[in-house]
């Protein structure tokens, strides 16, 4: 990523969202990995639903960031 000429209006904030994107992009993946592990539809499903759970804050995030620059 290139860098900026003026700094976020919050860096801490920037830091927390940033770090939120990443740690949600790990955890989804290895979510995702696990999927065709599953044993039951039950269990596909929940995977499912917390990758979408994950999806959405890192939406959220991204849309913070953006409000920041």
């Amino acid at each position: 990523m290139a860098d900026r000429f003026l700094p976020a209006d919050d860096p801490v904030l920037e830091d927390v969202l940033t770090w939120t994107v990443e740690r949600d992009a790990t955890d989804i993946r290895k979510l995702l990995e696990w999927l065709p592990q599953a044993r039951s539809t039950k269990e596909r499903r929940a995977l499912l639903m917390r990758v979408h759970d994950l999806l959405n804050e890192v939406e959220a995030s991204l849309d913070g960031l953006d409000r920041l620059h």
